[in-house]
């Protein structure tokens, strides 16, 4: 397929991102996984350095790409006809072909959440400069959204990342604010949430959310510019409360359980990429360019 094709067929552009959204998707469920084990090994290995202890050796080396993907409940190792995105899901009945162990619904819901944003992206975007960097947005909010909700974690080694490529893809002409907008906004972004979290913290001697917010909003100032920022931290608020106020009616969970942020944050995040100025509208927030 030529790049020519891809840049002048719009209908060619959609399919295949969709297909490569699929694939993404397929990369960040392994992330979303082995992510926070490779962080948790990581830990494990310092304490054991600094308290001068052995090692212990049941803990199996891990990285993105090793050791081969398997069942977790029978370390079944998976083939490559099983791992074909979404089809192999479908094919298997959501079930494990060794052990009959069902498979989460979730790896099939990120590879398709993956390849529909992307489609959209490239819709909404066209083949530009702005399409490349939606879809580095859409892919680490993607992961982000995961490991927090499953740990209650925001990795440095994604959440940084997002905010400097934030920072280099609006230098210069800027793909979606100027330069000093990105740069006002990661700092405002990360010092508005640092002065709640203090805030919150004087007033009732607890720890309201993680550092890991902080630096998500910032990352997220770096893509937009500090005028995004009423709308992103509006819509993250709001959709968290109903959230936490429909977790607490049907699922009856206390007040005070703990709930991970980061997700509403990164939803906030892609609905300032596709519909900025329609939000900012309908919600009545005034933005200066």
């Amino acid at each position: 397929m030529s790049l020519a094709l891809l840049i002048e067929s719009q209908p060619v552009l959609l399919a295949f991102l969709g297909v490569f959204g699929l694939v993404i998707g397929s990369f960040l469920n392994v992330v979303i996984y082995r992510l926070p084990k490779m962080m948790q090994a990581d830990w494990q290995h310092e304490c054991a350095v600094y308290l001068g202890q052995p090692e212990s050796e049941a803990i199996e080396p891990m990285s993105l790409a090793t050791p081969n993907s398997q069942c977790p409940a029978c370390a079944r190792p998976i083939r490559a006809l099983e791992n074909i995105p979404v089809v192999s899901f479908l094919l298997l009945g959501g079930r494990c072909r060794g052990c009959q162990a069902a498979i989460s619904w979730r790896y099939p819901l990120v590879e398709l959440l993956t390849a529909l944003l992307f489609v959209y992206a490239a819709y909404r975007f066209g083949p530009s400069l702005q399409l490349c960097g939606a879809l580095i947005v859409i892919s680490l909010l993607i992961a982000l959204t995961g490991i927090d909700a499953d740990t209650q974690l925001l990795p440095d080694s994604l959440t940084l990342p997002l905010l400097w490529i934030g920072l280099l893809c609006n230098s210069g002409e800027g793909l979606f604010t100027d330069l000093q907008s990105a740069v006002l906004g990661a700092a405002a972004g990360y010092g508005v949430l640092w002065g709640v979290f203090w805030l919150f913290k004087l007033i009732t001697g607890k720890e309201g959310m993680g550092y890991g917010d902080f630096k998500l909003l910032a990352a997220l100032g770096a893509w937009f510019g500090w005028q995004a920022l009423p709308l992103i931290i509006l819509l993250s608020s709001v959709v968290g409360t109903v959230f936490g106020l429909c977790r607490m009616v049907l699922l009856r969970q206390y007040r005070d359980a703990p709930m991970a942020f980061g997700p509403f944050l990164a939803l906030a995040g892609l609905l300032t990429l596709f519909w900025r100025d329609g939000l900012e509208l309908m919600l009545g927030i005034v933005s200066v360019y």
